[in-house]
């Protein structure tokens, strides 16, 4: 049975990120032995396809409180550990050319094929293990045994990067969760995130019809200080509505709540459609409204609401008022989310109260650690979630290598 120092479970961003850490952090002495393994056939396949194929690797607005958590404040120190900037740095020695987009979000100028190597050269030297099954896992004296599908390791230590339960075609699993119960630890329900909420018949009635449109809209969930706000654009489809803006509000949102559109969130509507009555009162309501919306969408609320024929003199003020509520603050119950199949993270996992914030490692266990999504941490949509994995996978690392 071949030995290890450390094993890594998950050849996603924050197993590879882990192993190049440890590597970097042991200047001196023997090298560590590091084996990292996976049941998939290439390395780092969600990297590969985010950012539509030119990886959003991070966020420079990176704070802790843009992460959702059992424990808000969990994260805090992981990502004060390992900063946003930091990785840019290992970016830009590795020559991978990147740019801004919005709201600091950082993407490659190439593919994003070019981080995973970077993440596989750092790590050279270690062990990498692909389309390699994991049969069983047990702590035993001085470490633990981890059987595969190549036959039965040891190590010292054991690092678990097995992601979520998004993206499930990928191979994703919820292997990591199972482990972590084996040895004790509890879990915050897993459900889906950052992905497109369906509505009922009586909604997709809007919907359907509308399926490609888009608009940049406001979304929020909630009331008063504890309210989610984004905007960002949003994207009619047959089932309900997608886009950022709906995708970051959808880890907010829990089955039976409401949520708020504007559609229009440069726009006091009632006031507009009132002055331009005043001054333009043969003018249909549709074409009014199409002055501040796409005009299919435009044309469907009035038809929704039997003003498809009206001018805006025959409104009356109750009515522009109900006209505007349904563009400034559409409340909308979504019936449910599109899933494990679309989501583009997992919320909840590993509960944080049983690990060390400094270090990731299971409080009960030495020698057992959580790192990346497969923690009840999620960030934002924006590179947020990456951050996560290289911050917790270098707290990780840094605690192995001193030890």
């Amino acid at each position: 049975m071949e030995h290890y120092d450390t094993i890594i479970l998950g050849a996603g961003a924050a197993g590879l990120f882990c192993a190049g850490s440890i590597l970097a952090a042991q200047s001196d002495g023997p090298r560590p032995r590091i084996l990292v393994l996976d049941h998939a056939r290439a390395p780092g396949e969600k990297i590969r396809i985010s950012g539509g194929g030119r990886c959003n690797f991070t966020n420079f607005a990176t704070h802790h409180e843009r992460f959702l958590s059992g424990n808000r404040r969990f994260c805090a120190s992981a990502l004060a550990g390992f900063t946003a900037r930091d990785f840019v740095e290992l970016v830009d020695q590795a020559g991978i050319a990147w740019h801004e987009k919005t709201l600091g979000q950082l993407f490659c100028d190439g593919s994003a094929r070019q981080i995973i190597d970077m993440l596989l050269h750092r790590m050279r030297g270690a062990d990498l293990w692909l389309a390699t099954s994991l049969v069983s896992v047990e702590g035993c004296d001085g470490g633990f045994r981890v059987e595969t599908s190549r036959g039965p390791v040891f190590a010292t230590n054991l690092v678990v990067a097995t992601g979520g339960k998004s993206i499930p075609k990928m191979g994703a699993s919820g292997i990591g969760y199972d482990l972590a119960r084996q040895f004790g630890l509890r879990l915050v329900e897993p459900r889906a995130g950052l992905v497109p909420l369906t509505f009922a018949e009586q909604d997709l009635d809007l919907c359907k019809p509308l399926a490609g449109v888009s608009v940049e809209a406001v979304a929020r969930h909630g009331k008063g200080r504890d309210a989610a706000r984004f905007r960002d654009g949003l994207l009619f489809t047959h089932r309900g509505v997608s886009g950022p803006a709906i995708l970051q509000i959808s880890s907010f949102w829990k089955p039976g709540d409401t949520i708020t559109l504007d559609l229009a969130p440069d726009h006091d509507l009632a006031t507009a459609l009132r002055d331009a009555r005043n001054g333009a009162g043969r003018v249909g309501v549709t074409t009014a409204l199409s002055r501040y919306l796409p005009a299919r969408l435009a044309e469907s609320i009035t038809t929704q609401l039997g003003l498809q024929e009206a001018r805006l003199a025959e409104l009356t003020n109750p009515r522009i008022d109900l006209l505007a509520q349904r563009v400034n603050r559409w409340e909308l119950r979504p019936v449910g989310s599109e899933g494990w199949r679309t989501a583009e993270v997992t919320l909840g996992g590993v509960d944080c109260r049983d690990l060390d914030a400094k270090t990731m490692q299971a409080r009960a266990i030495p020698g057992l650690y959580f790192i990346g999504e497969v923690v009840d941490v999620t960030g934002w949509l924006g590179g947020y979630n990456f951050q996560w994995a290289w911050a917790s996978g270098h707290a990780a690392a840094k605690s192995i290598a001193a030890a």
